[in-house]
């Protein structure tokens, strides 16, 4: 009796892990095979960024450490694509599918909440590192770059791309069209990015304003992941991982939240 009650549960139990599993690698097959596009163009458009302000700025920004400005610079740009394609992908992936009308048979599958976040933000967790060693790779060559605790890279690289992976789940449930996703982004991601330090050092800005950069919670993941490589930050690592940290849990709660009372999903 203890053998067969014990076997359906494995059984059941494999069937979970092996649609969490193919789940997530038909989300990674479908920005892969695009690549040109979802991978190859947000490099590009990093490149140029260092290109253009690294030429202007350099030896006309100051910044703490010693730490030359295109230097400075490149971990920035990393970061910021990391976060950007880590939040395009589940955003993207889940407006596609329920505008097709393919969404629906995500639904009749014996998939828990569980699985669709761990498939989702996995897959976003993948782009985004994807893309970031793809600019770090290609931006490398421009400037001397320093891993002073390679820890804390890997750490924010984690927890930023899936901090962002769990926020486009989110505005993925909620947007109805496209146009919903593009003011997301446009109105809230960039401009978060933008003002997080990617640029400059928040040490320069007037006290308002660099009060203001420590209410972005995207300044303590790039500025975080920019203490990896120099050793030195605009503030305590420890202080940007509890913030990252916090986020995270709670953006994760919200999305789990949202996918199993399955918000504008099950209609």
């Amino acid at each position: 009796m203890s053998a067969a009650t014990t076997a359906p549960r494995v059984s059941t139990e494999t069937g979970i892990f092996a649609g969490t599993r193919t789940l997530l690698y038909k989300e990674v097959l479908r920005f892969w095979k695009v690549s040109f596009q979802t991978v190859a163009a947000p490099v590009l458009t990093a490149v140029l960024y260092l290109l253009i302000f690294g030429h202007v700025l350099e030896g006309r920004v100051a910044v703490s450490g010693g730490v030359g400005y295109t230097s400075f610079l490149i971990p920035g740009l990393v970061m910021m694509s990391v976060l950007q394609n880590a939040f395009a992908n589940s955003s993207s992936s889940l407006i596609q599918s329920k505008i097709t009308g393919n969404l629906v048979f995500l639904l009749v599958a014996p998939l828990s909440h569980w699985a669709w976040f761990a498939a989702y933000v996995g897959a976003s967790i993948v782009r985004g590192v994807a893309v970031g060693t793809g600019v770090m790779l290609v931006t490398i060559w421009f400037a001397p770059l320093h891993l002073a605790n390679p820890l804390w890279i890997i750490v924010f690289t984690l927890a930023g791309a899936a901090l962002m992976g769990a926020l486009g789940l989110v505005a993925g449930l909620w947007a109805e069209k496209f146009d919903q996703i593009a003011a997301f982004q446009n109105f809230i991601i960039m401009p978060m990015t933008f003002l997080s330090g990617v640029f400059y050092s928040v040490h320069s800005l007037p006290p308002v304003w660099k009060a203001v950069s420590h209410l972005n919670p995207f300044f303590y993941m790039i500025d975080g992941f920019r203490h990896g490589f120099f050793g030195t930050s605009d503030v305590s690592p420890w202080l940007s991982l509890a913030v990252v940290g916090t986020s995270l849990v709670v953006v994760c709660g919200l999305c789990l939240h949202l996918l199993k009372i399955g918000y504008k999903i099950r209609h």
